[in-house]
């Protein structure tokens, strides 16, 4: 079962973020286009009602119900990919405040490497260095297809900092967290594109033959009058609500 995070510490940020919706859709939309093409939606619609034995103006109706459909997600493409990056970041942040919990003590978690060459049975075994209030409770499992090394460790105490992995060289960092309360977790340290777009708490991973180091921590959702739910749902929900809320007030349409 998940563990809880506490609803109202994501409330002001989720208002936050339907205001900030608003602006841009305020600054960077077409609001005029966007009232008369709602307005012709609407009169598609009564069309349908007013022409209900008239075949030809029902077809014409369609085509032009489409083509304002169109136009209409067309106007939001402009505000849509303006939120596109700076949602991704905010997203990305949440999750590793509300999507995560930190490892309890006494419970044991899987530490993953993954590497971007193959593993033979041959090559010399990598090295896991934990800190302090951390141990391993199993030796090194390859994963030979996947290209993949885990071990199986477990926090003693309330404790915090970083691991290290050995293969090549210099050791490989990575942060591992096991003290409660609210915590910004780094669940996987990367090497590069396209994952560095979701996971960069942490610094990328310099270049050799680690792709990433993954820490499996326990998943967290929210409780909303006694039913669990995932954080995002709570936060598009409470975002959407705040920009229906106050959009006649910025007089803001979409």
């Amino acid at each position: 079962m998940a563990d809880l995070h506490p609803l109202w510490t994501l409330i002001p940020i989720s208002i936050l973020a339907g205001m900030a919706m608003l602006w841009v859709f305020g600054r960077f939309s077409n609001q005029a286009a966007i009232h008369e093409t709602k307005q012709r939606l609407a009169a598609r619609l009564y069309e349908f009602r007013l022409f209900v034995d008239e075949p030809k103006l029902i077809w014409q109706a369609q085509v032009g119900l489409v083509r304002d459909n169109l136009r209409y997600l067309g106007l939001m493409l402009v505000p849509a990919a303006v939120l596109a990056v700076p949602m991704l970041a905010l997203f990305a942040q949440l999750d590793s405040l509300y999507g995560w919990m930190p490892l309890a003590p006494g419970r044991s978690a899987i530490v993953t490497v993954q590497f971007n060459m193959p593993i033979q049975p041959g090559d010399p075994v990598p090295e896991l260095t934990l800190p302090d209030g951390f141990v391993a409770e199993s030796a090194a499992v390859r994963a030979m297809e996947k290209r993949q090394i885990s071990w199986r460790v477990r926090p003693v105490r309330p404790a915090a900092g970083d691991l290290r992995v050995r293969v090549q060289g210099e050791p490989v960092s990575k942060s591992i967290t096991a003290r409660t309360g609210l915590h910004r977790l780094s669940t996987r340290r990367v090497s590069g594109l396209p994952e560095l777009l979701w996971y960069w708490s942490e610094t990328p991973i310099r270049p050799g033959p680690i792709d990433w180091i993954d820490v499996e921590y326990p998943a967290a959702e929210i409780e909303v009058a006694g039913v669990t739910v995932h954080w995002a749902v709570c936060f598009a929900v409470l975002s959407m609500v705040t920009a229906l809320v106050l959009r006649r007030r910025l007089r803001v349409r979409f």
